[in-house]
């Protein structure tokens, strides 16, 4: 039998998680056998075309205990009495003495019906981000006894707790994360090399170079003003209120339209904001959006920004993909200088950077 490879996903799919689509199905094209397990039902109406390429099937885990009991007990129930149950259960005991929440119970549960669901064949297991698909996975591979990797991207990385991260990173086989600035923070608390670097790529063939001229619009025609668009989900830390507060000190003279994509708890905050400051009408929210209507926003605006910040709670960007995508359709781009914005941005000389 062939082997194969676990993929826990904290939900699948999800438009905004497109980097980790195209990842799946490149690592598909080059002959991977993978089984898809997710922690989270999806939520987003629509999907992105990668979606429907990925082969791969997908188990939906108990997205809360009390919701599949059944599901949960008979996998307590075949697992209890297996050589890995009493390790894991005692390294899960010393987490919930330090975490001592609803989150980290659950984590457990899924980790026992994951453990005991697992496709035949399976011989290692990957978690894309760093806390909850990452301690769910770590648990099912000490009960199974196989070796386990993870992904970490953003949130994951700046919300975790340094214990957990160190205890995590000194498990796993190996760990990739996907900028300069991840891999310093992440290395000084795992073992020397046990982190790598890959930055996420494009997939050039959904995001071919726009060859058609740009219009010449300059914001002085008020029949035909800049379109200037962001993309990104509506959550603190992509700084959506500072924009739009920039946006209402542009001086009046001057035609701008501001178009959102991205979903998320701020939408109608921001909306409320877009409202307050006067700018409502020069302002458009369309929500999240498939790849296909992303790639076409691109062509029609004439300048990106992205405000990214550090969040109250320490969260913040890594390098956003949306960053990538817009200057591979030859997009001005306005960001800023937090993170590994840098790592691909060069003031002055392919965009410009401002402080958050």
């Amino acid at each position: 039998m062939s082997s194969a490879v676990a993929f826990v996903l904290k939900g699948y799919p999800r438009l905004s998680e497109t980097f980790i689509a195209q990842e799946i199905r490149a690592l598909e094209k080059r002959g991977l056998d993978i089984r898809l397990y997710s922690l989270r039902h999806p939520t987003d109406r629509a999907r992105h075309p990668v979606h429907g390429e990925i082969k791969a099937p997908v188990v939906y885990l108990p997205e809360y205990l009390h919701h599949e009991p059944a599901r949960v007990m008979r996998a307590w129930r075949a697992l209890r009495h297996t050589p890995g149950y009493r390790a894991t259960r005692r390294g899960w005991l010393s987490d919930f003495a330090r975490d001592r929440t609803r989150n980290r119970i659950r984590r457990f549960g899924q980790a026992l019906v994951l453990a005991h669901e697992l496709a035949p064949g399976i011989s290692h297991l990957h978690a894309h981000f760093l806390h909850t698909p990452a301690s769910v996975t770590r648990y099912a591979a000490q009960l199974r006894g196989l070796a386990w990797s993870c992904s970490a991207h953003a949130k994951d990385i700046w919300t975790s707790e340094s214990w957990e991260i160190s205890q995590k990173l000194a498990d796993c086989a190996w760990a990739v994360t996907c900028t300069k600035a991840n891999l310093a923070h992440l290395s000084s608390m795992a073992p020397e090399g046990r982190v790598q670097l890959a930055y996420h790529g494009l997939d050039l063939a959904r995001f071919p170079p726009l060859n058609a001229p740009r219009p010449g619009r300059d914001g002085t025609n008020a029949s035909d003003p800049v379109v200037i668009l962001s993309v990104g989900r509506a959550v603190e830390k992509k700084g959506h209120d500072d924009l739009l507060a920039g946006l209402a000190r542009v001086p009046e003279h001057l035609y701008w339209r501001f178009e959102h994509i991205g979903g998320g708890p701020l939408q109608s905050s921001l909306q409320e904001t877009a409202h307050r400051l006067g700018i409502a009408e020069r302002c458009s929210f369309h929500g999240a959006q498939a790849q296909e209507a992303v790639r076409t926003a691109y062509h029609e605006a004439d300048l990106f920004a992205l405000m990214s910040r550090e969040a109250g709670d320490g969260d913040r960007d890594g390098l956003p993909n949306v960053l990538m995508e817009a200057q591979s359709q030859g997009l001005a781009v306005l960001a800023t200088k937090i993170s590994a914005i840098p790592e691909l941005i060069a003031n002055e000389a392919n965009g410009l950077l401002v402080a958050p």
